[in-house]
């Protein structure tokens, strides 16, 4: 009988411990030394008196496969980082549930509407092709000055493996249409290499001089200016726009924990989420956080390009097969 109840208080114990535990699938990035997540992870444990296991894989897409692919038998509670070009695949997976955040545009401070009941933003962007202004005295301000006119070698990213790669396929689609495949025969003379990921292309082609210009954000000069007290690099606004970029999170149908999932995706419009994300994710906050940092107020902020998500999902893989034959 006595080990009979010590067995059920162990069982209780464990049950307890794991239903006050969050696992959240995210990007490496994300969860990296110089990443948000740590920070955020301390807050939120310290906050809630719970435990948060972040499982991390290599970008937005592998993600949502990862998820997708796990279904009902997923471990994870929320995931977080998705984007826009993954929305409506998210959204038809039948995977995610709906929050509990009421009136969540008057919350947030997007230069566009949001309109999901199952996903919440915590960062947004726009993708830029970013420069050394030691090596480009007169930078493209139109991507059909870049494409014409702009004689610099360019490294991008894959649209099948990289988030930036996937919104330059998107941000030309959106210009060119049914043209998109003659301009990036002409683009492609250009770009030296594609690399499966940012971190290859921005550090071992840009950063160590083997590419004059780089697909990424116009937010990454900032990251040089914090860090680093460099202003000569600089990002590309366009005078047709720049592709805007939201990250989001959404809970999982199948989580244990939907309670405490809720609390966190409250938790990440908050002050203390909010304020983390410029100087880690070198993104935009979705709300108006009190101290954004100065580095931030010497960008130019452009004006934004969007290609409705059920578009992308309908037509993306057409769209890789158009680039990867444009020679």
């Amino acid at each position: 009988m006595k080990s009979l109840l010590i067995f059920l208080i162990t069982l209780s114990i464990s049950l307890s411990i794991n239903a006050e535990r969050l696992t959240i699938y995210t990007y490496d990035s994300f969860v990296s030394d110089w990443g948000p997540g740590p920070i955020i992870e301390k807050i939120f444990e310290e906050k809630y008196k719970t435990d948060i296991e972040f499982v991390a894989v290599d970008s937005a897409a592998t993600l949502l496969n990862k998820v997708i692919l796990e279904g009902n038998t997923s471990k994870a509670d929320i995931v977080l980082g998705l984007d826009m070009n993954l929305f409506d695949l998210a959204e038809k997976s039948d995977l995610f549930t709906t929050h509990n955040i009421k009136n969540i545009n008057n919350i947030m401070n997007l230069p566009l509407n949001w309109e999901s009941n199952k996903f919440v933003p915590y960062n947004y962007g726009y993708f830029s092709f970013v420069y050394n202004e030691e090596s480009i005295d007169s930078p493209p301000k139109s991507m059909d000055e870049l494409i014409n006119s702009t004689n610099a070698r360019i490294v991008i990213q894959d649209p099948r493996t990289s988030t930036p790669g996937l919104g330059l396929l998107t941000w030309m689609k959106a210009l060119y249409g049914d043209k998109a495949g003659d301009e990036w025969k002409k683009l492609n003379k250009k770009i030296i290499s594609v690399t499966k990921g940012w971190t290859d292309a921005y550090y071992n082609f840009f950063i160590a001089g083997e590419a004059d210009m780089v697909l990424s954000y116009t937010t990454s000069p900032a990251a040089h200016i914090m860090f680093e007290e460099r202003y000569d690099i600089l990002a590309t606004t366009f005078e047709e726009g720049n592709y805007i970029t939201i990250e989001f999170a959404g809970i999982l149908n199948n989580s244990k924990n939907k309670d405490l999932a809720n609390k966190f995706l409250n938790f990440m419009l908050s002050e203390e989420f909010q304020s983390v994300i410029p100087s880690t994710n070198i993104m935009y906050p979705v709300t108006k956080i009190k101290n954004l940092p100065d580095a931030f107020d010497k960008l130019e902020i452009p004006n934004f390009i969007q290609i409705n998500p059920k578009e992308i999902n309908k037509n993306k893989e057409k769209w890789i097969d158009e680039w990867l034959n444009a020679s």
